[in-house]
């Protein structure tokens, strides 16, 4: 007879049982539990920390006696708001549960068992996942210095590959590509493959690069049919916890993901928090200029502890911990401070560190130091 935790096994879809469930950044209620410990820094899941524009609390407070009804299903209002902000069509736009919906979408949507999907090493665990899902054959091409190989990528393809998933910056690593070599390669791919560009970093990458490399995916659109780009609220706008993202892209493609979507997938709290934060670019400004101070604060420390990084245009960096990379870890939770181990990527010997605000950022970089000097 099996045991309990194997009673249906055998009635579970194939794909599922390969899965390995992502693994989010460590709650701070979590290691308050486990170490009792009172002062606590998170610098583990690339949130803002300035939270979210005072004008969207303002907002959700003020809608607060609609909690009983539905939300709409069609998010109208947001999409107005994006389409003023990305110069687009509402019909080129899905609003997703977090942009981890609507990637998922993407590949339930078009792929299958027989397909490929394209992602790259190192790149965002939700693409494998979703890939898995699906039942579809996930082809990882290697990194090229921890980055997008687009030329490997367009190698990569096969008269069975249906997506191809990238990030510019990517996460974890934080790494970009240039928008010559985006142009390359979105020109070469063939028509008839759904190409996903996740831009969740992209205000930040803003802010770190000259107007010959940074480039906004949505400016494609138009000449790409093939092209979805897909957005945020949860990094620059702050509103992680209320789940919500966007794709954009050609209408018959975006038609076919909402056919897909769930009814009310985003809740009204959300579509009206992020019609707010889009009004509100001060907010985002000060986001941004804050991470670039705090960027250069956590590498000019981390150098100067004789450590290596990846450099990143995100809003993280990873560390090169070498093989003390989980011991260390260990070490700063014990110090109160929270950041990502990597080792699910293959990136055993790193460590991810989100940016935090100044203080923040020093009560990580004297806890290393800490734990530098006792091992």
């Amino acid at each position: 007879m099996k045991s309990n935790s194997s009673l249906f096994c055998d009635q579970v879809q194939s794909q599922v049982l390969g899965i390995h469930p992502y693994i989010p950044g460590k709650p701070v209620s979590e290691l308050q539990r486990e170490l009792g410990l009172e002062t606590i820094t998170k610098l583990a899941s690339n949130e803002n920390p300035l939270g979210a524009s005072p004008k969207v609390i303002d907002a959700i407070k003020n809608e607060l006696s609609d909690i009983a009804r539905y939300p709409d299903g069609s998010a109208y209002a947001l999409k107005q708001e994006l389409t003023k902000f990305l110069a687009v069509n509402d019909t080129q736009l899905a609003i997703g549960n977090g942009s981890n919906e609507v990637l998922e979408l993407v590949a339930r949507v078009f792929a299958g068992p027989g397909d490929e999907i394209i992602y790259s090493q190192y790149a965002f665990a939700v693409y494998p996942i979703s890939t898995q899902v699906v039942g579809a054959t996930g082809v990882e091409v290697p990194a090229k210095d921890w980055g997008h190989d687009l030329s490997a990528m367009l190698a990569a393809i096969t008269d069975k590959t249906k997506i191809i998933f990238i990030a510019n910056p990517n996460n974890p690593t934080g790494t970009f590509f240039t928008q010559t070599q985006w142009q390359e390669f979105i020109n070469a791919v063939p028509k008839h493959i759904i190409v996903v560009l996740d831009e969740a970093y992209l205000e930040y990458a803003k802010s770190f690069l000259d107007e010959k490399r940074y480039f906004d995916g949505v400016d494609y659109i138009e000449g790409h049919n093939n092209l979805l780009v897909s957005r945020t609220f949860s990094k620059a706008y702050g509103l992680a916890s209320l789940r919500i993202g966007f794709l954009v892209g050609n209408e018959e493609v975006i038609q076919y993901i909402n056919q897909m979507r769930e009814p009310f997938n985003v809740n009204h709290y959300a579509q009206v928090a992020a019609q707010v934060a889009l009004q509100d670019q001060a907010f985002v400004n000060e986001a941004v200029l804050l991470n670039q101070q705090g960027m250069r604060q956590i590498t000019d420390a981390i150098e100067t502890l004789g450590l290596e990084y990846i450099r990143s245009i995100g809003n993280f960096v990873c560390i090169d911990c070498g093989d003390k990379a989980q011991h260390y870890n260990q070490k700063l939770l014990e110090e109160g401070v929270i950041v990502r181990p990597v080792a699910n990527y293959g990136m055993a010997n790193y460590l991810r560190v989100s940016i935090g605000t100044q203080v923040e950022n020093q009560y990580f970089i004297d806890a290393l130091k800490k734990v530098l000097q006792a091992n």
